[in-house]
Order: C-alpha cells, then sequence, then structure tokens
C-alpha cells in the first residue's frame, strides 16, 4: 500500500523538533510532525493549588488552543466565545492526564509545572504531538532548575488507524477523515499504556486488529522517542 504522501503504512510523518524556540518560558519546543506545527511551553511556578499546600508535592497542568489561522477556516478564539469549547477542554485535560502519568509530585516539591501547547498548523494528529512536544518542553524546564527526577519516566502519542482497509501509523487530515478505524494512543517509556481512544467511524473492528494497530502505535511512539530524547539532551541557549 502507498499512501497518498507517498509514506509506508508503517512510516511517521517527517520529525522536526527546536527546542529553546522561545526565550522567556523556562522550556519550550516548536514541535512539527509533517504539516502539524504545535508550540509547547512549560512554566515552572513556585506554587501549588490550594488543595496541595503542606502536602509536600506538586501539580502539573496543561492547556491547549488552536489559534486561528491554524485550520482551513479561521478558529475562533475561546476568550471570544467566552469560555473554551468542549474538545478544547478535552484535549488539554488528556494532554495533563499524560505527562501527569510520568510525574514525580514529590520530587517536583510544592510547585506546579504549567504546559502550554499552541496550534500553530493542524494537519491531523495536533492532541498527540502536544502531547510529545509537552514531554520535552517539561523536561527541559525541570532540568534547567535541577528538578529533573521529578520526571523519572517519559510518555508519547500517536495516531493510528484503519484507512482504505489497511492499518497506517500517524494519519494526517485528508487521511483522518476518511478513517474507518481511528486511534489515539498514549504510551509510557516503558511500553505501559497511558490512555488508548478509539473509534469505529464505520463498522466494529475486531481484537485482532486492535491488537494489530496497538503494535503499530507501539513502532511509531518508539521512534518518537528517540526524537525526544535528542531534543531533550540538546545543549541549552539558555541561562536560569
Amino acid at each position: 500500500m502507498t499512501r497518498h504522501d507517498g509514506r509506508r503504512p508503517d512510516q511517521l510523518r517527517e520529525l522536526d523538533l527546536q527546542p529553546d524556540f522561545l526565550e522567556q518560558p523556562h522550556g519550550s519546543i516548536l514541535y512539527a510532525q509533517g504539516r502539524t506545527v504545535v508550540l509547547c511551553t512549560a512554566t515552572v511556578e513556585e506554587a501549588v493549588p490550594r488543595w496541595l499546600r503542606g502536602k509536600g508535592k506538586g501539580w502539573m497542568t496543561a492547556e491547549y488552543s488552536l489559534l486561528p489561522a491554524s485550520t482551513g477556516e479561521r478558529t475562533q478564539r475561546g476568550v471570544s466565545r467566552g469560555r473554551p469549547d468542549g474538545r478544547t477542554v478535552e484535549i488539554q485535560r488528556l494532554i495533563g492526564r499524560a505527562l501527569r502519568s510520568v510525574c514525580d509530585f514529590r520530587a517536583l516539591g510544592e510547585r506546579t509545572l504549567w504546559l502550554d501547547c499552541d496550534v500553530l498548523q493542524a494537519d491531523g494528529g495536533t492532541r498527540c504531538a502536544a502531547i510529545t512536544g509537552a514531554y520535552v518542553a517539561a523536561y527541559r524546564a525541570l532540568e534547567r532548575f535541577g528538578l529533573g527526577k521529578a520526571l523519572p519516566g517519559t510518555v508519547a502519542a500517536v495516531s493510528v488507524g484503519v484507512v482504505g482497509g489497511e492499518p497506517v501509523l500517524d494519519l494526517d487530515y485528508v487521511e483522518d477523515s476518511a478513517a474507518e478505524t481511528d486511534m489515539n494512543v498514549v504510551i509510557a517509556g516503558d511500553g505501559r499504556l497511558v490512555e488508548v481512544q478509539a473509534t469505529a467511524e464505520r463498522d466494529p473492528f475486531s481484537r485482532e486488529l486492535l491488537d494489530r494497530l496497538l503494535d503499530l502505535a507501539a513502532s511509531g511512539v518508539a521512534e518518537l522517542e528517540r526524537a525526544q530524547r535528542e531534543a531533550c539532551e540538546a545543549p541549552s541557549i539558555l541561562t536560569s
């Protein structure tokens, strides 16, 4: 099977990770996966929510947004609507859950790590790109303050699906809109599943197909983790 962009069924889109893309955040990365581009930043705050005060552990939370010009039609800003839409809330909760699954909050201490993921250009897989990029931003922010032990594990995410009857990795918008089955898979560095969001857009899918898609996702995440590691270990251009 040859996909519309020439990729193999098990091939990721081209990756381009640019750490320390901004100077002001404690950690940042411009994360591009094909034509999907997400700016992820991480900020360490010396405070925790009221319900965590005095407990000796920290917190991590995420926010996500599509910039107005990131899609084919202008996306209205949440502030203009008066509140974020349901999709935005669901995705930012997913990002937070994914990163919290590999965080040691006692090692973080009474601090909050804010993760902000802004989609500059959307071509499918924005939530997965946000998770994968946010991990790098979080790692670099924590390392900057000597808090690397607060992030002992890794996490990344990728989409898989069935397009034209064939399982494929890392769907772009064209494939996602035509998929018979689509799935977002979040996997920790030790191979354990953090979250699986799977939908049969047409006919129900079998357990055998589910296993094939999970194996495909695992291979993609392994490649994403290699790119994350390189970006995490890149020399910093920032000073504390």
